[in-house]
């Protein structure tokens, strides 16, 4: 988020621009999610948010220029029940209003899309071919290196100490080596971000949730080109990665928390689920993973928008998962914001105020 942000902001021939970076760029959560870009999504703002993304990283050589890695082979969720198919044909419906072009499959076209996939529980599939994943770290430094010669600056290896405010306005950053005077401040600082707010009075609810994923060792032969495939009752999902599969499933027991140990013993979870739904799986040596920081609000819905206590306090976090697969758009959004003018979609449903304002809760349900 902060260097999409930056990157547009000094496209858009704003100046002074910092990036404090506490460690390396895409040290945090931006080095370590599953690279999942997709538009097939039950709320439509979300589908508009991803859906504008897709075609920003599709054309990302290009603009800002830098090969991401791009791979084009699509979502398959698999349904189990009745309810479950019944919701995402709902949900099709929405996308395809909205130009996506996902569809209803039967479970014999899943299993042919995803050699992997068992049929039997299956009721039936929805399959997005223009999603697909990409590599979240290339797009960190190909926004940054964009942004630096357009002008910007990214401080790395520089902790935010405190926030300096004067009646409605943030008027400095304080950092370990020194104090950035500032005219706006976007807090971009994903799961971290309620830590941000607290120093000036604003809450973001945003919890920090550890999510892990897992690495097999290289496949002879190798593994047939598959679309990012999630066994939706049990989260577990897995997709191609070099010579191999990655793997991941959200541990519904997970505690709240900043560890980011990575603890193989997650992975009989993962090994349980994929048992039925896809059992050659369940016997793949894996060589090691990581674990991440999902950002959690309580309706699995982003954070983006204006402080009505601080004008100049800008925030987009609060992702539940989605922040790779949208930063794109709301890179423009923020750059929109700063600048005064409208954005391409109306963004005050995602207000943090929605919380305590009795504004409409819309909660996202294509989860992982």
């Amino acid at each position: 988020m902060g260097a999409s942000a930056a990157f547009h902001l000094a496209e858009a021939g704003v100046t002074d621009i910092v990036v404090v970076e506490r460690g390396d760029l895409a040290c945090g959560s931006s080095g370590k999610p599953i690279g999942g870009v997709r538009a097939q999504f039950s709320d439509p703002l979300n589908i508009e948010l991803g859906s504008r993304s897709l075609r920003a990283y599709q054309d990302f050589p290009h603009r800002p220029g830098a090969d991401i890695r791009l791979d084009t082979v699509g979502y398959l969720f698999l349904l189990t029940t009745d309810r479950q198919a019944a919701d995402f044909e709902a949900s099709v419906r929405t996308q395809n209003a909205l130009d996506v072009p996902t569809r209803m499959i039967t479970p014999d076209e899943a299993r042919r899309l995803c050699p992997y996939v068992s049929t039997g529980g299956l009721v039936a599939a929805a399959y997005s071919p223009g999603d697909g994943h990409a590599r979240p770290g290339l797009v960190v430094n190909g926004y940054a290196d964009a942004a630096v010669r357009a002008g910007a600056t990214f401080a790395t290896h520089t902790t935010v100490t405190g926030i300096d405010t004067a009646g409605d306005r943030v008027t400095a950053v304080h950092t370990d080596r020194g104090r950035i005077g500032c005219d706006t401040l976007i807090c971009t600082a994903g799961a971290w971000s309620g830590l941000i707010g607290d120093m000036v009075g604003i809450h973001l609810p945003v919890r920090p949730v550890r999510r892990q994923l897992a690495f097999t060792e290289p496949l002879s032969p190798p593994a047939p080109r598959i679309p990012f495939t999630i066994d939706f009752a049990s989260s577990a999902y897995f997709h191609n990665s070099d010579d191999g599969l990655l793997f991941g499933l959200a541990d519904p027991r997970q505690p709240d928390g900043f560890d980011t140990t990575w603890t193989p013993e997650w992975l009989e979870l993962f090994r349980d689920a994929v048992r039925q739904r896809a059992p050659e799986l369940a016997d793949m040596r894996t060589v090691g993973g990581w674990a991440g920081l999902y950002e959690v609000t309580p309706d699995h819905n982003a954070l983006i928008g204006r402080s009505g206590e601080l004008v100049n306090f800008l925030y987009a976090t609060g992702f539940s998962g989605h922040g790779f697969l949208q930063a794109p758009a709301v890179g423009e959004i923020l750059r929109d914001l700063h600048l005064d003018r409208a954005p391409f979609a109306d963004m005050s449903p995602l207000s943090a105020d929605r919380f305590r304002s009795g504004a409409e809760i819309r909660p996202e349900a294509h989860v992982v």
